[in-house]
């Protein structure tokens, strides 16, 4: 059982160093980025840490320990050790006063620093030459909660990079960037096709899912009008198939049929978002099951819409009211009962329902107004592919917008290629292939994972390019996946980024489900949505970390244990597994990340009040404010204020503490003492220091 954490220690907050004028954070960015201009999130993140940042102590994270500040003193010290130490304090603060608000400091004054986009915590110490405790405190600073052995973003190391004085530049450039941009997800790309002012409606993409036996291939057998089931091992469908088929009125609807809601959701994990409709199967006369559950979550999580084919209703046995009933207690309503859910009684054996089961489907995707631009090049995904000891390597691809012509070129990942012939699901010889439309294509390089997303180019010399270009960026990169972890996660949320807490729930017993996902979802808080995406009882599996994966979700086994395969799947995709054998240990644990997920919110406390009663001049530009402590107690390297006549001249520290001739670190109330405050000389008589710091109230 993972410890839980331990109270943080009071911080008190240091101030930041000098402000070098009024500069925007983009302006600021790229003055400490060089030429190239840092994210916008980035640049406010450098901004704030020349404002001045506080302890953000309070995202404690589950069985995760606070850690003590990083202090301005040690940065400093970081600092100086790099530069030689040629500068003094007093130097930087004195040109930090006499700059202009409109001037930027050189990039050149900072040492470049090549970081990869992805890059693990003790790899970016090394490349920043500090130990990964310094890095780890930088990102702490910048409320983000990190391990050693953690995979951070470019945007975050820059980040941690501009504060430790470097000009981060990421590797690759430009060339990652677009590389990047090309590989970003299926779903993004059907958005903003929908949204062109060239789209049309197009034929939607359905999958069919549910219990093992249940009737889903003989369902797609009597769409298709040709058997099928006779040709898979015991009747049970062992690869993708993708079909196309008419329904009542004639329009096209695309089956995809997957070997269970694995393969589903493993697409999805790779961000290939490829079902636009999702028909869950149930045996009238077995009910809903667990691995029906199961479906039902992974469609849910998919966030598509949920048809229900009531199955094998012919036979004797068959109670279609008790699958409704069940439905209910798997948070889908029928229709009749004044739900949303449409649920269509059926018998896929004899032919029954069929029509209204299709007319349904194709009544949904006229709501959900599917569209797409078929008069542009080809843009897809990659169903399955194999090779074929006749024909070579064969993929079985989904068009999703644009028009696939045979001899296009395309490529699809590190794979690339003329199409030389291209079939449909009946084998029939195509010459084109338009937005919804599967088909099988040959002429790859190399054999494409499924999901993986392909795209037509200009020619073969072009793919080729592309995808050298790739392999490096992934050598480069060492293949990292920075998956999901409870770091990454509370991190991402922590920065604003994700706002839902999605957990996984295996229990040993069914009992166990209710109350544990009653009292997990009762935690939500306004900022934070925390919801049980499955929960289920029985070991964890390879499908439950497929579905961690695809909803950036973590995984709660309470009393059950991860089978080896889960294990190993978890590990490669960097998703963790949390298990605990007490029920208040996961709201304990739960509740305690949920609250450290929320932005902090901090109060200013005054600390001390002191008068300037002598300034003293040392050499030209130094000066030592002779102070009476009248309130509180000063404390070296507390944030300041200096007033004049109840206005600020200026917000700073206390850079040095004095009683008499000796340093000091706190002065009572009714001592005088020497002052200095960072980045400010001129001193008079009857001016006062304002001490404070930053507590942190939720």
């Amino acid at each position: 059982m993972p410890e839980l954490p331990r109270p943080a220690r009071p911080a008190r907050a240091h101030a930041p160093r000098a402000r070098r004028g009024r500069v925007s954070p983009r302006r600021r960015a790229r003055t400490r980025a060089g030429t190239r201009r840092l994210p916008l999130r980035v640049a406010r993140l450098l901004d704030a840490g020349n404002r001045g940042r506080t302890a953000r102590s309070g995202a404690s994270h589950l069985g995760q320990r606070r850690r003590p500040r990083y202090t301005e003193g040690v940065r400093a010290t970081t600092r100086r050790a790099r530069t030689g130490g040629c500068r003094g304090r007093g130097e930087r603060g004195a040109r930090a006063m006499t700059q202009a608000p409109d001037q930027t400091v050189p990039a050149a004054e900072s040492p470049r620093v090549t970081i990869p986009a992805a890059v693990v915590v003790s790899d970016l110490a090394g490349l920043l030459d500090v130990t990964p405790v310094d890095v780890i405190k930088e990102l702490m600073k910048n409320g983000v909660m990190a391990t050693i052995n953690q995979v951070v973003d470019f945007d975050t190391a820059a980040v941690v990079a501009a504060d430790l004085g470097y000009a981060p530049e990421e590797e690759g450039g430009e060339e990652a960037a677009a590389v990047a941009g090309e590989d970003e997800s299926a779903t993004q790309s059907r958005r903003i096709i929908e949204e062109g002012e060239d789209a049309q409606p197009r034929a939607p993409v359905v999958t069919v899912l549910g219990h093992v036996d249940h009737g889903k291939t003989t369902l797609l057998d009597t769409i298709r009008r040709a058997k099928v089931v006779e040709g898979e091992a015991g009747g049970i469908t062992q690869h993708i198939g993708a079909y196309q088929a008419a329904g009542p009125d004639g329009r096209a609807i695309t089956f995809i049929d997957t070997p269970g809601h694995e393969a589903f959701t493993e697409m999805r994990a790779r961000g290939a978002q490829v079902t636009d409709i999702a028909i869950i199967v149930v045996a009238a006369d077995d009910g809903v099951m667990p691995q029906t559950r199961e479906a039902i979550d992974h469609a849910r999580a998919a966030g598509v819409p949920i048809v229900v084919a009531v199955n094998k209703t012919d036979l004797p046995n068959a109670n279609p009211d008790r699958v409704k009933q069940d439905l209910m207690g798997a948070e889908l309503v029928p229709e009749e009962f004044g739900g949303e859910t449409v649920v269509v009684p059926i018998s896929a054996l004899a032919g029954s329902g069929i029509d209204d089961l299709l007319e349904n489907v194709l009544l949904v995707a006229d709501l959900e107004e599917l569209k797409a631009n078929p008069d542009r090049d080809a843009v897809g995904v990659v169903l399955e592919a194999a090779t074929d000891p006749r024909r070579g390597i064969a993929a079985t691809i989904l068009v999703q917008t644009g028009t696939l012509h045979r001899g296009d070129v395309i490529r699809a990942g590190l794979a690339y290629g003329r199409i030389k012939a291209m079939t449909d699901s009946s084998g029939q010889q195509l010459r084109q292939a338009g937005p919804s439309t599967p088909v099988t294509v040959l002429g790859l390089s190399e054999v494409p994972p499924a999901g993986e997303r392909f795209e037509t180019v200009k020619d073969e010399r072009t793919a080729r390019a592309e995808s050298v270009e790739l392999r490096r960026s992934v050598e480069r990169e060492g293949n990292v996946r920075t998956g999901v972890t409870l770091d990454t996660l509370f991190g991402e949320i922590h920065r604003g980024a994700v706002q839902d807490f999605n957990i996984v729930l295996k229990t040993d017993v069914q009992g166990s489900i209710e109350p544990l996902v009653r009292a997990i979802e009762g935690l939500a808080l306004d900022e934070i949505n925390v919801k049980v995406i499955h929960a289920a009882a029985g070991t964890v599996n390879e499908s439950d970390v497929n579905l961690a994966v695809a909803s950036q979700g973590v995984i709660i086994a309470f009393n059950t244990r991860a089978e080896t395969g889960a294990h190993r799947l978890a590990e490669a995709e960097h998703v963790e597994i949390r298990e605990y054998r007490v029920i208040y240990d996961v709201i304990e644990d739960v509740e305690q990340a949920v609250r450290g997920m929320l932005q902090p919110i901090y109060e200013e406390r005054r600390d001390a009040v002191a008068e300037v009663r002598q300034v003293f001049r040392r050499g030209r530009r130094n000066s030592i404010a002779g102070c009476l402590v009248r309130d509180g107690a000063v404390t070296r390297g507390s944030l300041a204020r200096v007033m004049r006549d109840g206005e600020m001249l200026r917000e700073s520290r206390i850079d040095s503490l004095k009683r008499f001739q000796e340093d000091a670190r706190e002065v009572a109330a009714g001592l005088e003492c020497g002052i200095t405050v960072d980045g400010f000389e001129a001193f008079e008589e009857g001016d006062e220091i304002v001490t404070y710091h930053m507590e942190q109230v939720r």
